[in-house]
């Protein structure tokens, strides 16, 4: 069962890494560029990066791959999809709505985008879990 839990780890932190490095390097670096590179570090910090995707495929294990592995995989795919995504709107929107009351000129339409993004790749990730989750 162990086996199980770690392919599905692997497979959504591949996955949401590939995608993410995808997203951040041809979509997104432009539009953080242009509303909120005054605030971008000079140089990228890897370490926070790593720390960040270990923990939050975490919890998209523990809210959205295997809250449903028990129940013999029926009917799981929409509602792991479902609860991918919100897992994914819900982080992504404490850092931006923080962002917005904390921080001076932090564009909202950035927000918006990031909170779409946010549960699109959290969908797909937790997708990628689940396959390797119930082929395991």
């Amino acid at each position: 069962m162990l086996m199980k839990y770690l392919g599905a780890y692997a497979a959504a932190l591949v996955v949401l890494v590939a995608i993410d490095l995808v997203w951040l390097g041809a979509v997104a670096k432009p539009l953080y560029q242009q509303g909120i590179g005054h605030l971008m570090a000079a140089e990228f910090r890897m370490g926070a990066a790593v720390l960040f995707y270990a923990i939050y495929i975490v919890g998209l294990m523990l809210f959205a791959v295997t809250p449903l592995a028990g129940d013999g995989g029926s009917g799981t795919w929409g509602r792991t999809l479902l609860l991918g995504a919100l897992f994914g709107f819900f982080a992504y929107a404490t850092y931006d709505f923080t962002n917005l009351a904390t921080l001076r000129g932090w564009p909202v339409g950035l927000s918006v985008i990031d909170m779409a993004w946010g549960a699109f790749v959290s969908a797909v990730a937790s997708a990628a879990g689940k396959a390797a989750f119930d082929r395991l």
